[in-house]
């Protein structure tokens, strides 16, 4: 994230935690694992709690990997994470991703995973990637596009769930439906078309743990996370409506054979 004006939607309540805790390099960052080798040096931008960039250290060990975020108590999570898996060549530290503290050409790999589609300028931060990626390097990014999640049984709350999300994230100046726009921002961010590789990919919840931990978890951060929040502070809804869209995700917690799909949008790019 970066420490201009923008907006991180979802913020760092624990639900948020949880839920990016869950990830890890095979089920978030599967399209670029076939790139790395040992030795490489990565950057990774917006960290998080670490568990992805932990993943992808080990992947590329003995080669340096960093992460950076835009909070200091995140990137203290994340220095506990790597400590805790015996990871020692995961470092992390505070970072914008507008103005990356490196100098030009220092890594082989630059990777961001769900991070552009909450900057008010992603084709800057793709820049500012570009410049830190050695050339010929990678820079890989995926989004998710909100607008491409898909779910079953149908769920009139649901339904404004996704509706408020996309408000929210409009207000804030950011893009919700990301995944859709990456080819796009990495062709308007200098990249040459020819060497760049995109793709999809989808997370799906629907054994009943994995579909009673993603109701849970979005009924949670619908009342307490910072999406709930800036709901309220931008007038796109109150405490009496969210409770609803809380009860909608339990509801379809609920159901036996409830079905969620997030689709991603992928792409890896030659510096």
């Amino acid at each position: 994230m970066s420490t201009r004006s923008d907006v991180y939607v979802h913020g760092h309540h624990e639900s948020v935690l949880r839920s990016h805790r869950w990830r890890t390099a095979e089920n978030s960052a599967a399209y670029l694992l076939s790139s790395l080798e040992p030795g490489m040096r990565l950057l990774d931008v917006g960290c998080g709690p670490g568990t992805v960039t932990v993943d992808l250290a080990r992947r590329v060990a003995p080669g340096e990997v960093v992460g950076i975020d835009a909070s200091e108590r995140v990137v203290e999570i994340a220095r506990t994470t790597a400590s805790d898996a015996g990871v020692p060549n995961a470092t992390f530290e505070v970072g914008d991703a507008y103005t990356l503290p490196f100098e030009d050409d220092s890594f082989d790999v630059v990777h961001a995973h769900q991070v552009l589609q909450h900057l008010t300028d992603p084709v800057a931060a793709l820049r500012e990637m570009r410049r830190v990626a050695r050339p010929g390097g990678i820079v890989a990014v995926r989004e998710s596009d909100y607008a491409g999640m898909t779910w079953y049984p149908t769920s009139p709350g649901l339904d404004e769930w996704s509706e408020l999300y996309h408000e929210v994230a409009s207000a804030n100046h950011a893009e919700a439906d990301a995944g859709r726009r990456l080819v796009s921002w990495v062709r308007a961010a200098g990249f040459d078309p020819a060497t760049t590789v995109p793709g999809a990919g989808v997370w799906c919840y629907s054994t009943p743990e994995d579909r009673t931990w993603w109701a849970e978890l979005w009924a949670e951060r619908c009342l307490a996370s910072n999406f709930a929040a800036q709901a309220i502070m931008h007038g796109l809804a109150d405490e009496v409506g969210l409770e609803l869209i809380a009860d909608a995700w339990r509801e379809w917690g609920r159901t036996p054979d409830g079905w969620f799909a997030v689709l991603h949008g992928e792409v890896l790019a030659r510096a």
